[in-house]
């Protein structure tokens, strides 16, 4: 019997009742006392909000500076360090942490990320103990301040053509850094332009005329506040938001450091000037180091998921409050949260963060056991870096969208900058861009789709990709991959055969499931045989891949919505019965179907949704909005975000 009629809440349907703060526990998870830490900080330092509007740049930095070395005190910016230097040796709660702070000034959050994150992942996870030694100790307290400068004028995103050149000088036994013209300049590098003493140079190493591929050296630019001979650094000056973080341009001109300075846990070179390392392709090489810092992408995503949270936090008190129009005779003006229009708005984007919320729990808890050595399997570090690139994509892509969506939802009131909405959107707007453009990133995920994490996965460029996938049969690239298990695995579950997709409930999680499956599974064997028949046809490797690139960030896209369907799902099937339960399923279904509803257009041109039962998916996605409206209020309280950090007096009183 079809399911495509117009869906109804029972008559004996029961709104669940929410318990706000046992659902708080349930988001912090594990690191409940670490998020607590990170917001009574927030609190105490919630001026910041207000200082970044009334200071002048150069005192706005100064501030945010101070602030950081203060937050590190308490021990909230050290703990993915090892306990002997002082930090918390605990990866997983570094990025809690780190992810709570979003809530707060994101200036304040980007210093942080650059000095422990960045410059201080480097040092901890490219060096040795003798770098360990040297600067940990400093660093974690904040007392020793430093940069990561990778990004060059002239190359962003392709870290393997970078211009800086280190030629080894074996006389002196010293390396010798030089910036190769102006597209070789470091730059929008944080710390640079006012507080960092010493930078992890990303460059070209040279060893006795030899190019041995980008690697990383410990520089120092300042001395005692002032910048050191042979280094030339420039302010980047105001910026879109993020001004009260010191972004700078580099050069050197032959500055020399000592052989020691080089980041040596992948590759070293001997007083005499021979090159050696442990990893002998150059390629595996590099994405080892690079892998080295995926850390970073998953912090980037899971603040953009928790800038987001502050947005609809503001815009659903504000409904909640907004009287607009009369409704009918009534004399009192209706709640904006009552208009059904106001609710599509907004709920399913409240669903969507709770969906990217659990995965970036999953992916936050992958990151953890490969850096602690409890995955210590080659292929698991590739999906974890494939699975932090896509969803930061998502989740950075997601927190866009929801500050504007939010802004314009608390309509002129929300464009005052008293209101917050001017700075989260200043601020957040850059976290598309770095740790990796996301189109880019994407590229990486399908590239983990198309080798199926093949052992080959570091030694692939671009055009190695294609020649790897078109000398497989189409079969064998979807063979590879599990989303093609799985679909097998759901359909066994699901009634209808070949027609499953016609015959299960809307709200059945594993027809929502297999929806997504199916498309991903779908999408990437076109690409597979788009790619094969542009080699077929004698065409450049590299002409095809651009000929597919919108295909091949369209399955990656789809692929890391079904992980974060998976994701949500799976919590669910972990929690106890309840009134939270019955929430959150509402939640899970409003994602999956709003989902499904927003690429309805493929599904109907690839027949897995009919005319009548696309209609159907839409009335109930306005229908799971009439119910998890009463769970609003209570649902954007339980992420624990301090009122202080609305900072919204206008909107939320």
């Amino acid at each position: 019997m079809s399911t495509d009629r117009t869906p109804t809440a029972p008559a004996g349907y029961v709104q669940p009742e929410l318990d706000v703060q046992a659902l708080t526990e349930v988001l912090d998870g594990e690191y409940a006392e670490v998020r607590d830490l990170v917001r009574t900080n927030l609190v105490t330092y919630a001026s910041v909000l207000e200082e970044a509007e009334e200071l002048s740049i150069d005192a706005y930095r100064e501030r945010v500076r101070d602030i950081v070395v203060e937050m590190a005190a308490t021990g909230q910016t050290g703990m993915g360090f090892p306990k002997r230097y002082g930090g918390g040796g605990d990866v997983g709660a570094s990025i809690a942490a780190f992810e709570t702070a979003a809530f707060g000034d994101l200036s304040v959050l980007v210093k942080t990320g650059v000095q422990f994150g960045l410059f201080g992942g480097a040092i901890l996870h490219l060096g040795t103990e003798r770098h360990h030694d040297a600067y940990l100790p400093d660093l974690i307290t904040g007392k020793l301040m430093g940069c990561f400068a990778m990004t060059e004028t002239g190359h962003g995103s392709n870290v393997q053509a970078l211009g800086t050149v280190a030629r080894y000088d074996a006389a002196a036994q010293e390396f010798v850094i030089t910036t190769e013209g102006d597209q070789a300049r470091k730059d929008y590098i944080g710390n640079a332009a006012r507080h960092g003493e010493l930078a992890v140079v990303f460059a070209q190493l040279e060893v006795g005329g030899e190019s041995e591929g980008v690697h990383a050296f410990v520089v120092p630019i300042r001395s005692g506040g002032q910048v050191v001979p042979g280094v030339d650094i420039e302010d980047d000056g105001r910026k879109m938001g993020l001004n009260g973080v010191d972004n700078g341009r580099i050069r050197f001109d032959g500055v020399r450091v000592p052989r020691e300075a080089l980041l040596n846990r992948f590759a070293d070179v001997t007083p005499e000037g021979v090159y050696k390392s442990t990893i002998d392709n150059p390629d595996r090489r590099f994405f080892t180091m690079l892998g080295t810092l995926v850390q970073g992408r998953v912090s980037v995503g899971g603040a953009g998921v928790n800038a987001a949270k502050v947005a609809l936090a503001v815009a659903t008190k504000y409904a909640l409050r907004r009287r607009q129009f009369a409704a009918g005779s009534q004399e009192e003006e209706q709640l904006l949260l009552d208009y059904g229009l106001h609710q599509r708005r907004l709920l399913p984007l409240i669903a969507q963060t709770y969906a990217l919320h659990f995965a970036q729990d999953v992916l936050r808890a992958q990151l953890h056991n490969v850096f602690s050595g409890l995955e210590d399997d080659p292929q698991a570090r590739r999906r974890l870096e494939a699975r932090a690139a896509g969803t930061k994509a998502l989740g950075t892509w997601h927190a866009t969208r929801v500050i504007q969506e939010c802004r314009e939802a608390c309509g002129g009131a929300g464009y005052l900058a008293v209101n917050r909405f001017a700075a989260l959107k200043a601020d957040s707007d850059i976290f598309t861009t770095f740790e990796g453009d996301n189109h880019v990133l994407l590229q990486l995920v399908a590239k983990g789709l198309l080798t199926d994490y093949a052992s080959e996965f570091e030694d692939l460029d671009q055009l190695g990709m294609v020649r790897y996938v078109t000398g497989l049969a189409v079969e064998t690239v979807i063979e590879k991959t599990s989303a093609h298990k799985l679909l097998e695995r759901v359909r066994d579950l699901l009634p209808g055969g070949d027609e499953w997709d016609q015959e299960a409930g809307l709200l059945d999680s594993e027809y929502q499931l297999a929806m997504l499956r199916y498309r991903e599974e779908h999408m990437l064997a076109g690409v597979a045989r788009r790619l094969k028949a542009g080699v077929d046809r004698k065409g450049d490797p590299g002409a095809v891949f651009s000929e597919v690139q919108d295909h091949v960030i369209a399955v990656a896209h789809a692929h890391v919505e079904r992980l974060v369907l998976e994701a949500f799902v799976e919590k669910m099937r972990t929690l106890p019965e309840g009134g939270n339960k019955v929430a959150l399923g509402l939640l899970c279904d409003l994602y999956a179907l709003s989902t499904i509803e927003a690429d309805r257009a493929w599904f109907m041109e690839h027949g897995r949704l009919t005319v009548q039962r696309s209609k159907a998916i839409t009335r109930e996605v306005t229908d799971l909005c009439r119910k998890v409206r009463p769970l609003a209020g209570g649902l954007v309280d339980a992420w624990g975000v301090p009122s202080a950090m609305l900072r919204a007096p206008a909107l939320v009183g």
